[in-house]
């Protein structure tokens, strides 16, 4: 299947129809659309209708209309000001090209940035190709044009790179880019540290906090879904300025539990042991501010979790961040290696953005990767038109160390064209390490699954995908609940009829299953973490053509005509 733009923006044009509608008004609003768009007429889910009237603390269905570049804007367009030619790149594969493309990123980054210009043709890559300046776009002449063609892995490049829990697993399964969007001032040490045969902290506060000032405290409490902090000092505050919002745990793991949906079962449930799971904390929250009133602070959007006074909320600088950097129209090949045995890639990785806030890629291919799209602690990533394909992956697109509010549209995973080797894993789609308000949609999975990893995922939603479902979800077992709260699985189609990890509401905690397919349990299948009742929802089980047909795209909707 081929998802193009104009058949995303189609999909606009038919959830804006029934946006606001609620009650006898919904099923003329559905009739309305049909006739319109030419689909079949379809039922407005019930719950729909409840998110209408409480968009922002829904029980069951998270608020994501906020997610991706700049809370959903259209990324620029800029200028070109270097060609790699120029640079000494040759465009047959017959040399190394990584230092003249390296070298025409940094000259655009050192003048303020604009589009680095790989123009049709084959680039060999035998190094990082690493975009560490704001407002820099490496951008080739279209997928099907330009190719980086890489040899070399990132264990080739850099070194062999150790699980920071003492395992003997590569932390290239779950890490790393070769082409690998992350800020100059973070990039180096990090690269640095893994030469040292050192772990360097992916998340935002850097290397164990170092140079992680606080700017105030909360002084009031706040719930989910509030816009205001009251802060102890906004003198030092403005509107447009990014900050951490971070918040710690009590003694009973009041957040974590909280993060769960604070059902009577996340009392029983044993925390103490979950050793991963606990070293995710405080919760890192990156957010812009809209307006400082005194002491009163906006937020430019609600907040995922209240802030209560027991767990210390607070604002704070965060690692160096790189913002408004982007990757278009280029497929990234690897050569062609035999797919390596679950947790032991050697880094043959595609695009990874780290730190990074407000970017996108647009039109990317990668082929014949350990790992396809890495989204490591980043903030309002939209990756658009991208796909995966070759002789399989690991992960084909990863969402982790407190990834928020990211957007994955108009995706596909293609079927692998090599079976998998014995004892390789594969995950699909991940998220994971309690990372929120991320969405998939409008994707093609030929392979894969919807995989949480465990680590407390919270508020994340897949919507209108089509499915082969036969991957496999991952984690280890001291890395917590499978499920956070409010996860969403919206219009799914499964092809091959497996239950697993896309029914989810029998195990996962104040979720809303919405218009899937008719499935069943077979291969990999799950208990639910919490004891007790879950407070799930499910809703038009075998009909996944529901209204909206687009869960994110008839919550922006709704935020836009309530924002006129």
């Amino acid at each position: 299947m081929t998802i193009e733009r104009r058949t995303f923006l189609a999909g606009g044009v038919a959830a804006a129809a029934y946006t606001l509608t609620s009650g006898a008004g919904s099923a003329q609003a559905a009739t309305e659309v049909a006739a319109e768009t030419g689909e079949a007429k379809a039922p407005t889910a019930a719950l729909w209708q409840e998110y209408v009237r409480n968009p922002h603390n829904h029980p069951q269905i998270p608020d994501i209309s906020f997610a991706g570049y700049r809370t959903g804007e259209c990324w620029p367009n800029p200028p070109v000001r270097a060609n790699v030619l120029r640079y000494g790149a040759v465009k047959d594969g017959s040399a190394d090209a990584s230092a003249a493309i390296n070298a025409a990123i940094v000259d655009v980054g050192r003048r303020g940035g604009g589009a680095v210009l790989l123009p049709a043709g084959t680039y060999r890559i035998d190094n990082i190709i690493q975009i560490g300046y704001d407002n820099v776009v490496l951008r080739g002449e279209g997928s099907g044009r330009t190719t980086l063609y890489a040899n070399r892995s990132l264990e080739e490049i850099v070194g062999i790179n150790r699980s920071r829990y003492g395992s003997e697993n590569s932390a290239w399964s779950w890490a790393g880019g070769l082409v690998w969007v992350s800020h100059r001032d973070r990039h180096q040490p990090l690269v640095a540290a893994i030469k040292a045969k050192k772990w360097p902290l992916e998340g935002w506060l850097g290397n164990e906090g170092e140079g992680i000032r606080t700017l105030t405290t909360v002084t009031a409490p706040a719930a989910r879904g509030g816009f205001t902090l009251t802060v102890a000092d906004g003198r030092g505050l403005h509107a447009g300025q990014r900050v951490l919002v971070q918040i710690d745990d009590d003694a009973d793991y009041g957040l974590l539990r909280h993060m769960c949906g604070d059902g009577p079962g996340t009392a029983e449930y044993v925390w103490s042991n979950k050793d991963k799971l606990l070293s995710y904390r405080p919760f890192q929250w990156p957010v812009r501010i809209s307006k400082v009133r005194g002491n009163q602070v906006t937020l430019e959007q609600p907040l995922p979790v209240d802030a209560r006074l027991a767990w210390k909320p607070r604002l704070t600088t965060f690692a160096p961040p790189i913002t408004g950097a982007g990757v278009e129209g280029l497929t990234i090949r690897m050569v062609k290696t035999v797919r390596p045995k679950h947790l032991l890639d050697k880094g043959y990785n595609g695009l990874a953005f780290q730190c990074a806030w407000d970017c996108w890629a647009d039109d990317v291919a990668v082929v014949d990767s350990d790992n396809g799209f890495l989204l490591v602690a980043t903030k309002g990533v939209t990756l658009s038109r991208t796909s995966v394909d070759g002789r399989g992956q690991h992960h084909s697109y990863a969402c982790r160390e407190q990834a928020h509010d990211n957007l994955v549209e108009n995706f596909r995973i293609g079927k692998f064209t090599e079976p998998p080797t014995a004892g390789s894993g594969h995950h699909g789609i991940n998220v994971e390490g309690l990372s929120c308000g991320n969405v998939w949609s409008k994707g093609d999975m030929q392979a894969g699954t919807f995989d949480t990893h465990r680590g407390l995922p919270f508020a994340n939603v897949r919507t209108e995908v089509t499915i082969l479902n036969d991957g496999a979800h991952g984690g280890s077992a001291n890395a917590g609940p499978l499920y956070g709260a409010r996860f969403t699985h919206w219009n799914v189609t499964v092809t091959n009829g497996r239950a697993g990890c896309v029914k989810i509401d029998h195990v996962a905690p104040y979720s809303a299953t919405v218009g899937i397919s008719e499935v069943t349990e077979f291969g990999q299948i799950d208990k639910p973490d919490f004891s007790g009742a879950l407070n799930s929802k499910i809703e038009a089980y075998g009909t996944p053509a529901v209204n909206p047909p687009n869960l994110h795209q008839a919550q922006r909707n709704l935020r836009k005509r309530h924002r006129r």
